[in-house]
């Protein structure tokens, strides 16, 4: 049997047609709506056609209404695509962009709408929601339909002190910052935009304490934020330890102990 006879007792013409659209249109991901355009000779509605395709496994159904082609893999691409206005972010994109090897098996995507967190073909994907004032600093990695959204370096770092939970750990990410290069400018605007103090302080400890002197402007900016709440430099550790009154910052990590983070044998 010839491979155009199998694909014939395989497929329905129409299903064919809408197979050969979604490659003449370099579709992987879709929703019914992207795919208005299929106009083929068709008795079956556009509905039926690809909840048949995903019944013969040539369509993977994502959630309702949004679909893939069954050979399609990114799981930052979809991620990016089943949140409108979804963005790679926190641990995920730390990894992405070299500060961790530390390899997150959930996918951690931002967004200003709430969603549950899902597992789509065996990847867990967790959304965090923020706040609107928050989504800035996106950039994009991959190209054609691999293209998906990504917080930048200077964004990724003010996202995850501002919510270390989604960091892979608060080590690691002191370790990150540290063999960061960021722009002064851009974190002090993305700063601002999330607007959470003690996290400013924690960074501008930081950046003084390694001596990262592409950071000197982020510093002054981070003194004026300086308050008389005394927050610890570990939000995940005990209350205990030496208060930098500059910074009105706890070292329940001592400074020793984070130069040792940093160079990898704490």
């Amino acid at each position: 049997m010839t491979k155009g006879t199998q694909i014939t007792k395989s497929l329905t013409v129409e299903q064919a047609d809408f197979l050969k659209y979604l490659d003449s249109e370099e579709i992987q991901l879709f929703t019914l709506d992207m795919v208005q355009g299929f106009t083929g000779n068709r008795t079956k509605t556009l509905n039926e056609i690809v909840e048949n395709l995903v019944r013969k496994s040539f369509l993977h159904r994502l959630e309702r209404g949004k679909y893939c082609r069954s050979t399609f893999r990114d799981e930052n691409v979809t991620g990016t695509f089943i949140v409108p206005d979804g963005a790679i972010a926190y641990w995920s994109a730390l990894h992405l962009h070299g500060l961790t090897e530390q390899f997150p098996n959930t996918v951690f995507v931002q967004t200003v709408l709430k969603k549950n967190p899902v597992t789509i073909m065996g990847t867990p994907y967790k959304f965090i929601r923020i706040a609107a004032r928050k989504r800035t600093g996106i950039c994009y990695n991959g190209y054609g339909s691999y293209r998906y959204p990504i917080t930048d370096v200077e964004k990724t770092i003010a996202d995850c002190f501002d919510l270390p939970q989604y960091s892979g750990g608060y080590a690691e990410l002191v370790r990150a910052f540290a063999q960061a290069t960021p722009d002064a400018g851009k974190l002090t605007d993305y700063c601002k935009a999330i607007n959470n103090i003690a996290a400013i302080k924690r960074l501008g400890f930081l950046a003084e304490l390694l001596k990262k002197r592409e950071m000197d402007d982020f510093v002054r900016f981070a003194r004026t934020k300086v308050n008389r709440a005394c927050n610890p430099f570990d939000p995940f550790g005990h209350e205990r330890g030496e208060i930098v009154s500059n910074w009105n910052l706890r070292l329940n990590i001592t400074k020793e102990d984070v130069r040792a983070i940093v160079q990898n044998h704490y």
